[in-house]
């Protein structure tokens, strides 16, 4: 055991500029391995085709990546700012999700890990071998987080961190030195279900457990192909992530706000971006906007596809021109193919004529196939739809009290 305390380690991790931390050993989260290979043997995990079996047993013991690893320093950086609200413009606007407003996160936490090694040598006087992991390794992060104290599992699957919530960016730093663990906290949702209610697509099909296939952040980021057609409605104007089942928890509601530049959008773009922009933006413009941030995994066609799904959910009439002319011109088929679903859900009596004309010109098989279903299955009127609250703007939220959970 060195001779660095909890509290050193704090404050070393602070200057840093990684405001939460916590300390556990380095051995392997077998319990948890178990628990990851019954999700993906009970399909909650289908569609991260990545996420394999032998990964799930791989990332449940930090020595794996690690081979000399004695302790594992959890951190994080909350990242919740006073809500900022969408132009009033009147143009349909997306929204994305509040971890990616501002600069990639991999990059900030891992630069933020960086120093902090840095200051455990100068401190300790001595080499550290390290391992620096955010949220892409093979590590259960979200296990260490909890064995180190820094939060428990919310029963929306997410770690909430007291004061701060699940608006916290979680890391990991591996090491080679032992040091003090620290005591892992009560569990303290009881008996409040907000999350589960929350969700618009029912993905958390239960408590502390996410079916992925379903999740609105699954597929607006990871899913490349199409969006299940049952879901489409659901989604209200989401294009980047999902934050409902977070922003409804009382402990999230009640998080402090930061004041960190890193986290920061840099224009409406970042965070409500204009749905037509989405749909027309060329490939130059969708890098330049979104260099060196998160928004880029879901790539220009999948940004655009979900663009046309939430232009779907809250468009208008007027709206029917921008969405004819990506059906008719767009270069990528998935684009066009959802922009043909939008238009019947909007007005489809008032579609059809122009996705007559598209079925005629149109060459590729996938979507000719969403145009005939917009054609012979038109959606129910609107007023029999269940209301999305994704489409809501947000609103500034009143301070909650954390007792709420109780």
């Amino acid at each position: 055991m060195t001779s660095l305390t909890s509290v050193r380690l704090k404050v070393l991790a602070r200057e840093a500029g990684l405001v939460v931390t916590g300390v556990t050993t380095a051995a392997s989260f077998s319990d948890i391995a178990e628990m990851v290979l019954e999700r993906i043997r009970e399909g909650h995990m289908t569609g991260l085709e990545w996420f394999t079996e032998d990964r799930a047993r791989f990332s449940a013991d930090p020595r794996n990546l690690h081979p000399t690893a004695r302790s594992i320093i959890s951190v994080g950086v909350p990242y919740w700012q006073p809500d900022l609200q969408p132009p009033q413009d009147g143009e349909p606007h997306g929204r994305i999700s509040r971890y990616a407003w501002g600069r990639d996160y991999h990059t900030t936490l891992r630069a933020r890990m960086e120093r902090l090694h840095a200051c455990l040598e100068a401190e300790l006087g001595r080499r550290i071998e390290a391992r620096f992991l955010v949220d892409t390794a093979r590590i259960v992060d979200r296990a260490a987080a909890v064995r180190a104290g820094v939060g428990w599992y919310g029963k929306n699957t997410m770690v909430l961190v007291p004061g701060y919530g699940s608006w916290v960016m979680l890391g990991e730093l591996i090491v080679d030195i032992e040091l003090e663990p620290d005591t892992p906290l009560r569990p303290r949702c009881g008996r409040c279900t907000s999350c589960l209610d929350a969700c618009p697509t029912g993905a958390l099909v239960e408590p502390y457990t996410l079916h992925v296939p379903r999740c609105i952040s699954f597929l607006t980021i990871e899913l490349r192909g199409p969006i299940p057609r049952e879901l489409r409605p659901l989604m209200g104007n989401w294009v980047f992530g999902c934050d409902l089942c977070q922003e409804v928890c009382p402990y999230t509601g009640a998080a402090r706000p930061v004041v960190d530049p890193d986290f920061r959008p840099e224009r409406i773009e970042h965070c409500f971006p204009a749905l037509t922009w989405l749909l027309r933006m060329t490939e130059e413009e969708f890098r330049e906007v979104y260099r060196g941030r998160a928004v880029l995994r879901a790539k220009r066609s999948g940004l655009a596809r979900n663009a046309a799904v939430a232009l779907g959910n809250v468009g208008r009439p007027d709206d029917l021109a921008v969405l004819e002319e990506v059906l008719t011109r767009h270069d990528v088929p998935l684009v066009r193919g959802h922009a043909a679903w939008a238009m019947a859900r909007i007005d489809a009596a008032a579609a059809d004529p122009a996705l007559r004309r598209a079925l005629v010109s149109e060459s590729d098989p996938y979507v000719r196939g969403e145009i005939r279903q917009a054609l012979e299955t038109p959606p129910p009127a609107r007023d029999q739809q269940r209301p999305v609250a994704a489409a809501q703007p947000i609103q500034l939220r009143a301070r909650r009290t954390p007792a709420a959970a109780r």
